[in-house]
C-alpha cells in the first residue's frame, strides 16, 4: 500500500502555481494603495488635481514600460529563483517608501503638521509648491514600485511553462493572473480603512511588508522541477510531456541547455510583434479601470472609497473579475485543445476572440449609470474578466511559441509595450477629466457633458480595443509556428 502511494503522482506544480498566485496579489494590492487612497485622503493633504494623479501613474506606467525591456532578459539571466527574490524585494521596498512623501514634503517647505498643510488655500503659491513637491516625490516612489514589478510576470510566465505542460498553461496562468483580481478585490475592503484608522502612511507599510514575507517562502520552496525534491519522475514526465514520448507515453526528459534570443533579434520576428499588438492595445484599457475605478465611484456617485457603498462597489467589481476570468479563461482554451484537438495556440485565440467581445459592453456604463452606480459596476467587473481571461491566454502564446530560454524576454518586451499604452492612457485621462470637469456643460460627447463626457470617450476606446488587438494578433501570426533559434 505504501508502495503504490510512493508511485503517485505529486502535484506540486500547484503549490508553486499558488505562489505565483500570491506573489501577483501582493504585487496588485502594493499597485492599488495610492488609487484606493489619492482621491479622499492624499489629494485633499497635498492639493492635487486629477492632472497630478495621472502624471503619477503615467511615471510609472511609463518607467514600468522602460524597465520591463531589461526585466525579462534580466530573469533569463539570473533565473527564476533569484529572479523573483531581488523583483519583490524591490517593489515591496518602493511600496513602503511611500509612505515617507508626506513627512519630507512637510520639511522640505518647514511646515508644523499635515493640518497645517492641508488648510492652506488651494490655488496658493504655497499650495502649488507643496503639490509639485509631492508629485515629485510619489513619482520617484512609483519609479521604484515599478523597477521591482516589472519583474513579476516575466518571471511567472517563466516558471508557468517549467512546470506546466501548454495544455495546462492557460489554466494555471489564468489562476495565477487571478491574483490580480483578488489583490484588486481585498483591497477596497482593507486599504481604505486602514488609512481612516491609522493613516494613509500605514496603508503603505502594512501592504508593502506582505511582500517581504513572501521572499522567504520562495527562497525555500522553489527549484525547478528536475531538481525539486517535491517533484517525483510521474511529475516531471507530465511536465515535460511536450518535449518527448515513448510509445505515446510521456518520457521524462532532462532540461536542455536553454538558449535565449537577443533582444534586437526578437523584433525582427512576427511573433514578437503579434504579442506586442495584443499587450498594446489593451493593457491600457486593465491598468485605467485598475487606477481610475475608486475615482469614478466616488466622483460620478459620490461613494468616496472609505464609505460602505464605495467599498462594496469595488469588491463587486472584481468579484466578477476573479470568478468569470478564472472560469472562462482556464476552461474556454482547454476545451478547445483537450475536447476539440485544435492545437494550442489555434485553441487559444478562437477563446481570445470570444473574451474580446466581453469589454464591448463597457459603452454602457455611462448611459446605465444614469439608473444606479451598480449597473457600471457590473458592467466594468465584466470588462475586467474579459480583459484578465485575455490576458491568461495572451501570455501562454509566448510559452507556445517561444523557446524557454526566451520566454521571459518576450515577455518584457510585451510588459514594456503594456506599460507605454498604460502611460498614454492614465496620461491621458487625468488631462481629460480636468478639461471636461473645467469646461462642464461646454463639453459634449455622445450626449454627456463635462467629466461625464470625458469618461465616455475612455469607455468607447476600451469597448473596441480588444477586437482590434486580436485582429493584429491573427494577421501577424494566422497559424501556429514555433520560433526556431
Amino acid at each position: 500500500m505504501n508502495a503504490n502511494a510512493s508511485q503517485k503522482m505529486t502535484n506540486y506544480r500547484w503549490v508553486i502555481c499558488s505562489m505565483l498566485f500570491l506573489a501577483t496579489t501582493v504585487n496588485y494590492l502594493d499597485r492599488q494603495v495610492l488609487s484606493l487612497t489619492w482621491k479622499d485622503f492624499i489629494a485633499p493633504e497635498f492639493h492635487w488635481s486629477h492632472s497630478d494623479y495621472g502624471n503619477i501613474t503615467a511615471a510609472f506606467s511609463l518607467f514600468y514600460a522602460f524597465i520591463s525591456l531589461f526585466s525579462g532578459k534580466f530573469i533569463d539571466w539570473v533565473g527564476t529563483k533569484k529572479g523573483y527574490i531581488i523583483a519583490i524585494f524591490i517593489w515591496s521596498l518602493g511600496a513602503c517608501l511611500h509612505a515617507g512623501c508626506g513627512w519630507l514634503t512637510m520639511y522640505i517647505h518647514e511646515l508644523e503638521s499635515k493640518e497645517v498643510m492641508q488648510a492652506l488655500e488651494a490655488g496658493s503659491t504655497l499650495a502649488l509648491a507643496i503639490s509639485t513637491t509631492s508629485v515629485w516625490l510619489f513619482m520617484v516612489c512609483r519609479i521604484v514600485l515599478a523597477m521591482g514589478e516589472s519583474g513579476n510576470f516575466p518571471a511567472a510566465i517563466k516558471v508557468t511553462a517549467e512546470y506546466f505542460p501548454k495544455k495546462d498553461r492557460a489554466l494555471a496562468t489564468s489562476i495565477f493572473n487571478s491574483g490580480a483580481s483578488v489583490g484588486a478585490l481585498v483591497s477596497p475592503i482593507t486599504i481604505p480603512f486602514l488609512a481612516r484608522a491609522y493613516g494613509w502612511e500605514w496603508a503603505f507599510i502594512i501592504i508593502g511588508g506582505l511582500g517581504f514575507l513572501w521572499m522567504g517562502f520562495w527562497y525555500y520552496l522553489y527549484d525547478k522541477p528536475e531538481k525539486s525534491k517535491y517533484v517525483n519522475k510521474d511529475e516531471l514526465a507530465y511536465v515535460n510531456q511536450d518535449d518527448a514520448y515513448v510509445d505515446d507515453v510521456p518520457a521524462v526528459v532532462e532540461e536542455p541547455k536553454q538558449t535565449g534570443i537577443p533582444i534586437w533579434k526578437c523584433f525582427l520576428l512576427r511573433h514578437t510583434w503579434s504579442y506586442i499588438c495584443g499587450k498594446f492595445f489593451t493593457d491600457g484599457v486593465w491598468w485605467f479601470l485598475l487606477f481610475w475605478a475608486p475615482a469614478y465611484f466616488s466622483v460620478q456617485f459620490g461613494h468616496r472609497s472609505d464609505s460602505t457603498m464605495g467599498a462594496t462597489l469595488i469588491f463587486v467589481v472584481y468579484l466578477i473579475v476573479t470568478v468569470v476570468s478564472i472560469a472562462a479563461g482556464g476552461y474556454l482554451p482547454k476545451f478547445f485543445i483537450v475536447r476539440r484537438r485544435m492545437e494550442a495556440y489555434s485553441g487559444r485565440l478562437r477563446a481570445m476572440l470570444m473574451f474580446a467581445f466581453l469589454p464591448i459592453f463597457v459603452i454602457l456604463a455611462q448611459p446605465l449609470g444614469q439608473y444606479s452606480a451598480w449597473w457600471p459596476a457590473i458592467i466594468i467587473g465584466l470588462a475586467g474578466a474579459g480583459h484578465q481571461a485575455w490576458s491568461a491566454n495572451l501570455y501562454s502564446t509566448v510559452g507556445d511559441m517561444f523557446p524557454k530560454g526566451a520566454i521571459a524576454t518576450i515577455t518584457g518586451i510585451g510588459t514594456m509595450t503594456g506599460g507605454i499604452a498604460s502611460f498614454a492612457i492614465n496620461k491621458g485621462a487625468g488631462w481629460l477629466f480636468d478639461l471636461t470637469e473645467r469646461l462642464g456643460s461646454d463639453f459634449h460627447f455622445l450626449g454627456f457633458e463635462g467629466l461625464e463626457a470625458g469618461y465616455m470617450i475612455i469607455f468607447c476606446y476600451c469597448s473596441v480595443a480588444y477586437l482590434i488587438a486580436w485582429a493584429c494578433m491573427k494577421t501577424l501570426v494566422p497559424r501556429y509556428k514555433k520560433v526556431e533559434i
